[in-house]
């Protein structure tokens, strides 16, 4: 062999073992699922493909096992609720449970309470404080999302006639009409705005919006001494009923389980306010009491400020110990003038 054909030999030789040590350093990158073959131009690369795709294989069934889990995991815990604080609807409802109870006493633990009278929006887990800071952080993104969807109008809600889901819940419907498109596209937009932050959310796509009234899963007692349904004629009277209309002016996150409010309704993380809430002829009398004490208060304060002054001090000093001095004069007989001079 002459030096030129020993120095072409060299050279295929370290060519062939550079090709392989960048086949075998890219088979460690993270990127190892890409076609190597494609991308580098290796012709003849069978057991890496078979390598490739047995990766493949792993990494669909690693994703198909997580997935699973993650809806085996899944159960619900805080939802977007939207309270109902309309007296007119509230005042409806309890009549119609007050009618049902009348005709079945047992069907009072099935009862919901007025002050938790609402209608969900949207189901989800949140297992911590971070994810709940997390839930909060996509109820404020959220809030001008709905106010574009409404473009500066309300939405009003109108309840009308009842419903039940397989004779075990009973709620009131609401009305067909424009709002009801306007609530289901708020709600489909709540859903893709806590699914874009990572939260686990309930499906929506039989979201069936409604205000729920009873529920025989309350007592477990219901079941056990034979009230298994809620017979549709306990409520017939009501079947075309229209309770009233609730503006949305606020949606809350609120938890399923921590304890509720004072008033009954459930715990709240956050809030945020649609528009602005109509107001009634309370609101008016809360604002006008609000002033009010704001007025007594500023006087109070002003007068604190003036006793703590020094020359107050010493006139109130000054002028108590002369009512002491002629109280005691007057007990002596002395003329409390001849004293002073």
């Amino acid at each position: 062999l002459n030096p030129s054909e020993c120095e072409n030999m060299t050279r295929n030789e370290m060519s062939e073992e550079l090709e392989m040590d960048t086949v075998d350093s890219l088979i460690d990158m993270p990127f190892a699922t890409v076609d190597i073959k494609d991308a580098c131009g290796i012709t003849d690369a069978p057991q890496i493909k078979l390598k490739r795709n047995k990766e493949n294989e792993c990494i669909k069934s690693d994703q198909m096992k997580k997935r699973k889990k993650k809806q085996k995991d899944y159960q619900p815990n805080y939802f977007l609720s939207i309270p109902i604080t309309n007296k007119e609807i509230t005042k409806g409802i309890k009549i119609l449970q007050n009618e049902i109870i009348q005709q079945d006493k047992r069907l009072a633990k099935a009862m919901v309470s007025d002050g938790s009278f609402h209608v969900t929006l949207l189901v989800m887990q949140l297992l911590n404080e971070d994810e709940i800071n997390i839930g909060i952080d996509a109820l404020l993104e959220l809030k001008p999302l709905i106010e574009e969807i409404l473009q500066g109008k309300h939405l009003t809600l109108t309840f009308q006639g009842i419903g039940s889901f397989g004779d075990r819940v009973g709620f009131v419907k609401l009305a067909e009409g424009d709002h009801i498109n306007l609530l289901l596209e708020i709600a489909e937009t709540a859903k893709r705005t806590f699914q874009e932050k990572g939260v686990m959310v309930g499906e929506s796509q039989s979201f069936k919006p409604h205000l729920t009234f009873m529920k025989l899963s309350k007592s477990p007692w219901l079941h056990k001494n034979g009230v298994k349904k809620i017979e549709p004629e306990l409520y017939e009277k009501f079947i075309s009923h229209r309770f009233g209309e609730e503006m949305l002016y606020r949606i809350d996150l609120c938890s399923m389980l921590k304890k509720k409010q004072s008033n009954g309704y459930y715990h709240c993380e956050s809030s945020i306010m649609i528009g602005k809430k109509p107001i009634e002829i309370q609101d008016l009398i809360n604002e006008a009491l609000h002033r009010e004490r704001m007025k007594l208060k500023s006087k109070v304060k002003q007068i604190k400020e003036l006793l703590l002054k020094p020359e107050t001090q010493a006139k109130i000093r000054r002028e108590l110990f002369e009512e002491r001095l002629i109280h005691n004069n007057q007990g002596n007989d002395v003329d409390f003038s001849m004293t002073l001079t």
